[in-house]
């Protein structure tokens, strides 16, 4: 009968960052999946600068030739733009599928084993169930997604708040025109332009509309579908759900959750799987001390920023004409942008964006 000490469900790239970091503090680690790695996700594909050092802290680095940096965020609408450089460090842009493949290196050059074509169907007290064996453990973590089976078999399937709205992507081979990850603001919509290569872009649409489409969308950006009109498609469209959940607890008695299936942010605030990455370090911490309810405090604490980060961007998709009077804002006063972004990647409190708030709030009045 197999044994470990640490079984997760789930080998994207948040259980498999609780395997590494898990693994690195001396457990025994398993992971099992039933996908065909590498595996793949309609998203943004930036990581912000705090994402990009949570992956240092887990001893994996993206190559430059298989990414792209980016030294800001740019926000554009309806012949508006603002941007910021981060206030350190830089973003990176990368395919899914490259970053995937980093994990699974990272995770087998640690001695992690990797169950791929393996569901799990179901928990005991002793352990969790595969196809035909038992395997016995001391922890179960929870990575298998917004749709997680693991959270529904430890009764964890419990929401404090449950939003969504629906995304899609794309790539095009094509030269990056601009050195920031752009969200291009539109009826009802985002667009987000990140450079993932010295020659290709990611395209990403998120609405609350599951009916529209990139192609439909980009009509309302006539600038952006000019640029792309007839840059080559490097990939097919695939969708997703972007969600935003907070559940009522993270953990019961031993099965514990982690990344999406522990809640999640909308996509707009680009910060998933940072958050993924440090829940990971703060959960391999605990399962040392076997404290799970310090990890569910400090899961909460985490979230915090980026809950209140979504929160604002989201106003400016209420109405067109609010949202233009923002943008005349900070249009007017560009170091009021850079202190949003500077809260937004972790290097200022959020007593700083209380007051960037008020400033923003008087001039949007005023304007």
């Amino acid at each position: 009968m197999t044994r470990t000490d640490v079984f997760i469900v789930g080998g994207g790239p948040a259980g498999l960052a609780a395997a590494i970091a898990a693994r690195r503090r001396g457990f025994n680690v398993i992971v099992a999946d039933g996908a065909v790695p590498p595996i793949d996700k309609p998203c943004g594909e930036g990581l912000m600068p705090d994402g990009v050092e949570a992956l240092r802290k887990l001893e994996i680095s993206i190559p430059p030739e298989h990414s792209h940096r980016f030294r800001g965020i740019r926000f554009l609408s309806s012949g508006l733009a603002v941007d910021a450089r981060f206030p350190r460090g830089v973003g990176i842009g990368v395919r899914r599928l490259t970053l995937h493949r980093l994990l699974i290196a990272a995770a087998e050059r640690f001695g992690i084993t990797l169950l791929w074509q393996t569901p799990v169907t179901g928990l005991d007290r002793e352990g969790v169930h595969l196809r035909n064996e038992v395997v016995r453990c001391r922890w179960v973590v929870g990575a298998d997604g917004g749709q997680s089976l693991t959270r529904q078999w430890a009764g964890l399937d419990k929401y404090l708040c449950d939003r969504t709205r629906f995304a899609f992507r794309r790539h095009y081979h094509l030269v990056p025109w601009s050195d920031c990850m752009e969200i291009h603001w539109g009826p009802g919509c985002q667009i987000y332009v990140t450079p993932i290569a010295a020659d290709e872009i990611c395209v990403a649409l998120v609405s609350r509309n599951p009916r529209l489409r990139l192609d439909e969308a980009l009509m309302a950006f006539p600038d952006l579908q000019k640029r792309l009109h007839s840059a080559p498609r490097t990939s097919a469209e695939r969708g997703a759900m972007s969600v935003t959940r907070k559940l009522r607890g993270v953990f019961r008695e031993r099965v514990v959750l982690i990344g999406d299936a522990s809640g999640a942010v909308d996509s707009i605030t680009g910060e998933g799987l940072c958050l993924s990455f440090r829940q990971a370090e703060v959960l391999a911490d605990c399962l040392v001390t076997g404290s799970l309810d310090r990890y569910q405090r400090i899961h909460r604490r985490l979230a915090r920023r980026a809950v209140i980060m979504a929160r604002l961007m989201l106003t400016l998709d209420w109405k067109p004409a609010f949202r233009q009077r923002v943008m005349r804002a900070l249009n007017s006063d560009p170091g009021l942008f850079r202190r949003f972004l500077t809260t937004h990647v972790g290097e200022s409190s959020l007593m700083d964006l209380a007051g960037a708030s008020l400033t923003l709030g008087a001039r949007v009045f005023h304007a």
